[in-house]
């Protein structure tokens, strides 16, 4: 996925990259765990099950810590850098909204659910219960579905269309852009996954339109 957000200038924003931030410091840490998974990868330190989750696997209760570790691996280069580059203007926005430790936590949760969601729903569908999946790309979702509920008309660059479209309308028109590429090209993608990352996104931003609603509709106003 790839997401490019535009925020409204302001003198706070003069002050972000003054000291590293939760969002900056994921980012470094999917970057330097990419290149220590890979090089565990290539010199057969470690097999793919350890690190990537599959549906086989967790209901055999094996390799349960895949849940964590498939968060921070990508499938290459280019899939790293789509999410990293999403992950930059996306989740920078989302810990100034929501603050650096509810982001955080959100972060985290929204990958782990959907890692339970690619799971659950592989049992249902077989066609997934043997198949690998890492990325950040669920919990991003999680954040985009966020965004979705507290900046509904907030304008986002989607992928490489050329013209700004609101995140009510980009989040779910990208998944299911992602889904027609999976199936039309037979294109290994976490769609599921997406999904489940998605649900946590808009479960989490209804909780908090009903526990803060003056303050949620002056986001909402804000970024109109």
């Amino acid at each position: 996925m790839a997401f490019e957000v535009y925020d409204i200038p302001s003198k706070k924003n003069k002050n972000f990259f003054k000291e590293l931030s939760v969002n900056s410091n994921l980012i470094i840490i999917n970057l330097v765990l990419f290149v220590l998974f890979t090089i565990l990868l290539l010199t057969k330190v470690f097999a793919i099950d350890a690190i990537a989750i599959k549906p086989a696997n967790i209901f055999q209760g094996k390799y349960l810590w895949t849940f964590i570790t498939s968060m921070f691996m990508h499938a290459g280069l280019f899939h790293l850098f789509v999410n990293m580059f999403s992950l930059f203007f996306v989740g920078s926005l989302v810990e100034k909204l929501i603050g650096s430790r509810r982001f955080l936590a959100f972060y985290l949760a929204s990958g782990l659910f959907a890692g339970l969601f690619f799971v659950v729903l592989g049992y249902f569908f077989q066609s997934d219960f043997n198949t690998f999946a890492v990325g950040a790309s669920g919990a991003l979702f999680g954040l985009v579905g966020l965004l979705m509920l507290l900046t509904p008309n907030q304008p986002v660059y989607v992928m490489f269309i050329p013209i700004p479209i609101k995140m009510k309308y980009a989040a779910p028109g990208l998944l299911f852009v992602l889904w027609l590429i999976s199936v039309t090209g037979g294109v290994p993608i976490g769609n599921t996954a997406h999904l489940g990352g998605l649900i946590a996104g808009l479960v989490y931003g209804i909780y908090l339109r009903k526990r803060f609603p003056r303050k949620i509709a002056m986001i909402g106003k804000h970024f109109s």
